[in-house]
């Protein structure tokens, strides 16, 4: 598989990155000995790139990769992620701390590439609300003194919340990856969308985060699964998914994925899936993109789409006649 330059990094990382969270499920609820083989093939067909949180399955998602990984990270970049709650402001630097640590010991590893900020910015989410002024103050601080002891080696965010806050976190130079909302439904940190779109507008963040050195991981770019243009879901997989970004519920994000579906039947994509995965890899300001699994054949076909590279200019301009009708019908 192709791997780009993430980045300030100077790592290259596949086009696809393995995600290990709940919303696809392997790694949260799957057999041990389907989770080896997923990550073993995803190893031999050089996806190199691996992504957890300490919040998937409480801590399940890394106690199974470091099961698999056995502590072998030659060649790989393995990234995890903290969460902190309104109880942790009283003592960031001691949630982060033992977060991590308690991560690396799940992960069976001495340090991780990447360790991220998993908190929305500027808005309020189930763990309370944290603002940019907070990550600059306290954040980034407790996340250098872990960097400055070897137990990471670089720092990221997730890019979820006030787009003003993102742009700002984007541009401070303390941050060199960022996790970045982008999918057919949500198209505006790769484009600029009409005031009216109803989805959140992150403003061209992708270009902005390539301006400035910040390697970018798509996520969401299957919607949480609704743009597989089904409402059904898999076992292993969370039984319902919120929206993230599309100002919208999972039934309407599917509803609205069925609108691309002539793409398919034109022939520029053999399933809906593979159109959403094509066009976030479409933007060469997105050097990798995230897909979470329940199974070997979701990640196999995953690396089929990605490796059938970018879509047609042609077809991307299809999929802008179908997002401009999503804004006049909103």
């Amino acid at each position: 598989m192709e791997k780009r330059s993430f980045g300030n990094t100077g790592l290259d990382v596949s086009r696809l990155t393995f995600g290990c969270g709940a919303v696809g499920g392997l790694m949260t609820k799957g057999d041990a000995a389907d989770q080896d083989r997923a990550i073993a093939w995803a190893r031999d067909n050089g996806i190199n790139f691996f992504d957890t949180a300490a919040s998937y399955g409480n801590g399940i998602s890394e106690t199974n990769l470091g099961r698999a990984l056995n502590g072998n990270t030659d060649g790989i970049v393995v990234s995890t992620k903290v969460g902190l709650n309104t109880d942790d402001l009283t003592d960031v630097a001691g949630a982060v701390a033992r977060s991590l640590d308690a991560s690396l010991t799940r992960l069976k590893l001495d340090h991780v590439d990447i360790f991220q900020l998993h908190n929305t910015l500027g808005r309020t989410d189930f763990r309370g609300t944290l603002n940019v002024e907070q990550v600059l103050d306290d954040v980034i601080p407790a996340f250098e003194k872990l960097r400055d002891a070897g137990k990471t080696r670089f720092l990221g965010f997730t890019a979820k919340g006030e787009a003003d806050d993102l742009h700002k976190l984007v541009k401070c130079g303390a941050f060199s990856s960022a996790q970045v909302f982008y999918n057919l439904l949500v198209p505006s940190a790769g484009e600029a969308v009409p005031a009216d779109y109803p989805a959140d507008d992150f403003r061209q963040l992708l270009d902005a985060a390539l301006d400035n050195g910040v390697g970018s991981i798509g996520v969401r770019v299957l919607a949480g699964g609704a743009l597989s243009g089904s409402e059904v879901r898999h076992p292993l997989g969370m039984p319902s998914v919120e929206p993230i970004g599309s100002e919208t519920d999972y039934g309407t994000d599917v509803r609205r994925a069925l609108q691309f579906a002539p793409l398919v039947e034109a022939g520029y994509a053999a399933s809906l899936p593979e159109l959403a995965i094509r066009y976030v890899i479409s933007n060469p300001a997105l050097p990798t993109t995230e897909i979470g699994i329940a199974t070997l054949e979701e990640l196999q076909q995953a690396a089929a789409a990605v490796n059938k590279g970018p879509l047609p200019d042609d077809g991307l301009a299809q999929i802008r006649t179908v997002q401009a009708g999503f804004a006049q019908a909103g």
